[in-house]
């Protein structure tokens, strides 16, 4: 049992930032758009939105009606609603978030860096000479354990003092900063071809295996599905809650900001004859193309690039967030552990963890692809078998404040059937990827 008192969000408010601001982060402001103009532009984002409508909002929906009725994290979660041998599933939850905040961080530490290059001094000439220097060694060390120092001491504050506190404030500064770049790179004279670059349409690719594997594990990763972060949000709602709603919302502002952030990225690139440059690394792209265009526009580009990288930044944290709270909310209900204690444990172990990827790039490529292509895709298929098939009454608990709501049977169907075997495909090709190709 936890030792300290279960707290809650302040208001609907609160939640539905924080739940946006976890689902918000590096995969939204660069590498959905990437993804997009490599597979096939609006085709791609038609095979993305058809994802996180019909596997991505019910899995959310899943994940919320299971942390919100337990209260508990998702070890307890499952435990709860399943039984002693459904612990292991939650077991592995805790342990994607883990992983996934151990390089996660890396990254945020290189954006950090950035931003700092940007703000004091303008970004270096030979982009991608600094950026082998940035990227591993005793500086993204320092860049990660800075990173992880910062998201260690916001969870540590607690939910409404420290999360919720930190999402009202950052959240709508990032929309503001997306959509003011936006606008921005609207203005820039050869910023059309970007659009164009960005959106060409190629439907012949929506029946292409690996464009159909990679759509499906973008709105998991974007949607920060099969980790428990949501779950573990949704642990300390309001019972009276619409939680179909919030996931519409949660699904929809995150799809938003990851539209709008191509919008800002493809522009600035082919507004400076850059499109050669990008190469087949998304990392490669944002930490290289694009400082290299900032470079090129002088004193607007080192504003700009500020900017930009301020954005990344705060995207960045607050998805590091809710993988630290999975981990440390998993502690004090299974442990009894204090959140203090939970934090500087937990915290200093994954910062401990984060350092091997941070000194070789090799190393966090492959846990990358770990997470995105195996964790990710198995933890939404356990979810959809466990609210779909063991999880005795779900309805029960997703009408509490949605009791006019009429697609709930539809919602279960599409958790019994059709989602297990399309996850199971695409779980499938991902292992095929990952370890045989």
């Amino acid at each position: 049992m936890s030792q300290e008192p279960r707290e809650r969000w302040s208001g609907r408010t609160g939640f539905v930032l924080a739940a946006i601001g976890s689902a918000v982060g590096l995969g939204n402001m660069w590498r959905f758009s990437y993804l997009t103009a490599e597979y096939g532009g609006a085709a791609f984002v038609l095979l993305y939105i058809a994802f996180t409508i019909l596997i991505g909002i019910p899995i959310l929906l899943a994940e919320l009606a299971i942390g919100r009725g337990a209260a508990r994290s998702p070890i307890s979660a499952l435990d709860h609603f399943g039984g002693g041998a459904w612990k292991a599933g939650g077991i592995w939850f805790v342990a994607s978030g883990f992983l996934i905040l151990s390089y996660y961080s890396v990254i945020a530490g290189w954006t950090l860096r950035y931003t700092l290059n940007a703000l004091i001094g303008g970004f270096e000439p030979d982009t991608g000479a600094h950026f082998d220097a940035v990227s591993q060694g005793t500086g993204a060390v320092v860049g990660h354990l800075v990173f992880m120092g910062a998201t260690s001491l916001i969870v540590s504050r607690g939910i409404k003092a420290g999360i919720e506190r930190t999402s009202l404030v950052l959240m709508p500064l990032l929309f503001a900063l997306v959509c003011g770049l936006a606008i921005y790179a609207y203005t820039l004279e050869g910023g059309r071809e970007g659009y164009a670059f960005y959106l060409e349409t190629d439907f012949s690719k929506i029946l292409d295996a690996q464009v159909f594997s990679t759509a499906a594990g973008q709105a998991f990763f974007s949607l920060s599905l099969g980790m428990g972060a949501m779950m573990t949000y949704a642990s300390y709602v309001s019972p009276q809650q619409h939680l179909p709603n919030e996931s519409l919302v949660i699904g929809g502002a995150d799809f938003v900001i990851a539209f709008v952030a191509g919008l800002v990225v493809f522009p600035l690139i082919f507004a400076l004859g850059l499109s050669a440059d990008v190469s087949e690394s998304t990392l490669g792209a944002l930490f290289i193309t694009l400082p290299k265009a900032f470079a090129m526009m002088g004193l607007a580009g080192q504003a700009v690039g500020f900017l930009f990288f301020a954005a990344l930044v705060i995207g960045a944290l607050t998805s590091a967030i809710s993988l630290l709270e999975v981990v440390v909310a998993s502690a004090i209900d299974t442990l009894g552990w204090s959140r203090l204690r939970s934090t500087l444990v937990f915290g200093g172990a994954i910062a401990l963890l984060g350092i091997p990827p941070a000194l070789n790039i090799n190393i966090l490529d492959w846990m990358d692809k770990l997470a995105g292509q195996l964790f990710l895709v198995a933890g939404g298929l356990l979810l959809a078998i466990f609210v779909g098939w063991v999880m005795k009454d779900p309805f029960s608990e997703v009408r509490k404040g949605a009791e006019h709501v009429a697609w709930f049977p539809l919602w279960r169907f599409l958790l019994r059937y059709p989602i297990p075997l399309v996850l199971a495909v695409v779980l499938y090709f991902s292992v095929r990827k990952l370890f045989f190709d």
